[in-house]
Order: structure tokens, then sequence, then C-alpha cells
């Protein structure tokens, strides 16, 4: 068993073995991790087969035995026997992988996904219970007006500027690091529809706040209230209405959201 263990092709397969173990079983196993895909696995096993691969190809001595099992396999009249049983399980094995891939799976169906899900009838903003239907930005009918929305800008670039982008279109340094990307405000289809109590909420729970029909993408926008102030986000509101040109949907006498209409 120790000479085996010395022979650089056992070793060689004892690393692929410990490797995979590793990467398939070992790494879900740690606190906070998941189930590792098989696409994954099969990536980082390439890579670790290379290396292998290099490690017993940079020395002649040591390529030399490494193939000398595999020879011996293919040519000894003693090993007939066991060349006969790999050329008997290797197309069964590689059959049976295929076999695995096309057979149909029996799986529940996908969730139907709203890119604008229906929000929640109140929310709690740190311990503050709001009701976002009828809700409007107070900041309007506070102070001045552009004073708030120059704080809004101040808020914006500092904290949604790498995934939003200088121009509000969706296209910030990290945009495309998120799938889906972040909102183009640009667009008419995303805060020109929305009332600004909408638009609170989702900035405000972020990603994590989101009902069941915004997953299975949901969105990597961080629950700003844990770090913006009330007044924070509706100013940082104020700005992106703005500057963008839209106007948000505005609220009627029965609390229901009413079309606000945008600028071209």
């Amino acid at each position: 068993m120790n000479q085996r263990l010395r022979h650089p092709f056992w070793q060689a397969l004892l690393i692929l073995v410990i490797a995979y173990v590793l990467i398939a079983y070992g790494i879900p196993m740690l606190p906070g991790s998941v189930l590792v895909p098989k696409s994954v696995i099969l990536e980082y096993m390439a890579m670790v087969l290379a290396g292998v691969m290099l490690w017993v190809s940079d020395d002649e001595a040591r390529w030399q035995q490494f193939q000398q099992p595999i020879r011996d396999v293919l040519v000894k009249d003693d090993l007939k026997n066991v060349r006969t049983s790999l050329l008997v399980a290797a197309p069964l094995l590689i059959g049976f992988f295929v076999f695995r891939q096309a057979q149909a799976k029996v799986s529940a169906p996908p969730n139907l996904r709203s890119i604008h899900p229906a929000p929640p009838t109140t929310i709690t903003f740190r311990g503050k219970q709001m009701t976002l239907a009828g809700l409007e930005n107070p900041l309007r009918k506070e102070g001045e007006l552009a004073k708030h929305i120059e704080d809004g800008k101040a808020v914006y670039y500092r904290n949604c500027m790498p995934c939003h982008g200088d121009f509000l279109d969706g296209q910030g340094h990290y945009a495309h690091g998120f799938n889906p990307i972040p909102l183009n405000f640009q667009d008419n289809g995303t805060i020109a529809q929305l009332t600004e109590s909408f638009v609170f909420w989702r900035v405000a729970k972020g990603g994590p706040g989101l009902p069941r029909e915004g997953t299975p993408w949901n969105s990597a926008m961080p629950a700003w209230e844990d770090f913006l102030t009330e007044n924070e986000i509706w100013s940082v509101i104020l700005f992106l209405y703005e500057q963008t040109g839209w106007h948000p949907r505005t609220w009627g006498g029965e609390g229901e959201a009413k079309e606000g209409g945008a600028h071209d």
C-alpha cells in the first residue's frame, strides 16, 4: 500500500478524488455555503486535473513512471481481464451519464416573476409604522424643494451611482456583475410608472424585502433603511424624478394610484 502511495499514478488519482470530495461535499458543509452547481464542480475539477498533469509531466522520470500502469493495462496479457472490464465499463458509464442528462425531469413550475411586485399595505421603517396607500413624499411640502433635491443628489452619488450609473441609466461600474442589472431610471417603464411611496418601499427594504413574486432573481439592492434616514430616502427619490424628468404616479381620493404623466 505504501509503495502504491509513492507511485505518481496513484498519487494523481488520490489528489483528484480528494479534490472532488472537497469541492462537491466539503464546501456545502461550511457555514453559510450553498450547494455547488455541477458546472462549477466540472470547472474546478478541470483546473485540478490540469495542475496534476503539469506536476506529473514536469519531470521525465516521473512522467515515465506515471504512464507505466496505463501501458501495462493496455498491453500485458496477465491484465487482460482488467483491460476487458475497462473496455466494457467505460462505455456503460458514459452511456449512463448521458442518459441521466437527457432524462426528462419532473419539477415544480417556476414562479411567475413580476418586475414591479405589489407592495405591502404597511411597512415598518426603523420601528415606525408607515401605510403606503395614499402616502405622499413629505419633503414636497417641507422647506425648499431645491435644497431637498440637492441633498438627494449627494445621497445618490454617495450610495447609488456605482450600480445605477452617473446618468441614472443602470450602467454603473458594478452593474454588469448583477442579474438582473440595476434599474434604468431613464426608462419610462421604471419610476415613471410608480408612486413615490412604492419607490420608498423598494429603496428602504431593497432586495431582501421583495415578496415571492419578485423571485427568482430578486434584487441585489441592500435594505437602505439600515444606512439612510427617512428624509435621505425621500430626498434621493426627489432627485431621481427631477434628474430624469419623470413625474411620479399620484394618488386619487380613494388612495388609488393614478398616472402622473412624464416629460419628453
